[in-house]
């Protein structure tokens, strides 16, 4: 299996797990996406991948018309995408990806956060060596009705990196330059994804102690309960007896 699926079998992303919090999760990326492109869904590709991941995600229809009509309105919330760096304990890196209408309230509890944790808020851009970001397309393996070797086909043409399956789900990865292009290519083969989201994988893994894993894995879940984090990575390696400990 590739990086991308063993990342997302281990990653502890609670919050997908939360039906309020990914609500609210993504009606933030609704109203980012209608902000920056308008509220129809045929000219705006942004906010088709926030209804598509909507539809994956069991959202309610009349949630989301509800969240594109508040984005469009003149008493709409400003929000903007702000992004921290810094490390746990280890040397564990972490990325926070937030989306906030007062950054001085989030950066601070950013902040507090890692200190709490004998962590400490970096600076931006000091951890790009450490996360590729990447498009990953998550689809049902029903869907795939040809050949799988012809689909592997498809998808290389439209800019897969990984393709990799098991027997529900298939998950294609692409570098982040090429994200429009799948989701193009799956458009023309009359595929819909079950969700299509924008990642940052690492491209190494620090080992840790059982107890530093204790503590950076409650640093981890204080920031999946913030409100104004969107997504949270990190490098830590998720071994079966490290995730045994917990």
């Amino acid at each position: 299996m590739g990086r991308a699926f063993e990342y997302r079998k281990a990653s502890k992303m609670a919050r997908w797990d939360k039906m309020a919090k990914t609500f609210s999760r993504i009606g933030k990326d609704i109203a980012l996406a209608v902000k920056a492109g308008g509220p129809d869904p045929d000219v705006n590709p942004a906010l088709r991948r926030c209804i598509l991941n909507a539809k994956g995600a069991n959202m309610p229809k009349d949630n989301v018309e509800r969240a594109i009509k508040k984005a469009s309105g003149v008493d709409a919330e400003n929000y903007e995408e702000i992004t921290y760096e810094g490390y746990g304990q280890g040397g564990v890196a972490f990325f926070v990806e937030c989306t906030t209408n007062n950054p001085t309230r989030t950066v601070a509890n950013v902040r507090a956060i890692f200190n709490k944790f004998d962590g400490n808020l970096g600076k931006n851009g000091e951890l790009a060596f450490i996360f590729d970001r990447k498009g990953i397309f998550t689809i049902d393996r029903a869907l795939i009705t040809m050949e799988w070797d012809d689909f592997e086909m498809e998808m290389i043409d439209g800019g897969a990196e990984e393709i990799d399956q098991d027997e529900q789900e298939v998950l294609v990865t692409t570098a982040f330059e090429d994200f429009g292009a799948l989701s193009h290519k799956l458009d023309e083969m009359g595929i819909e994804a079950k969700s299509a989201e924008l990642q940052r994988l690492s491209n190494s893994t620090k080992a840790v102690s059982e107890e530093q894993f204790k503590a950076n894995m409650k640093m981890l879940d204080r920031f999946e309960d913030d409100d104004d984090v969107q997504n949270i990575y990190h490098n830590m390696e998720m071994t079966d007896e490290l995730l045994a400990s917990l």
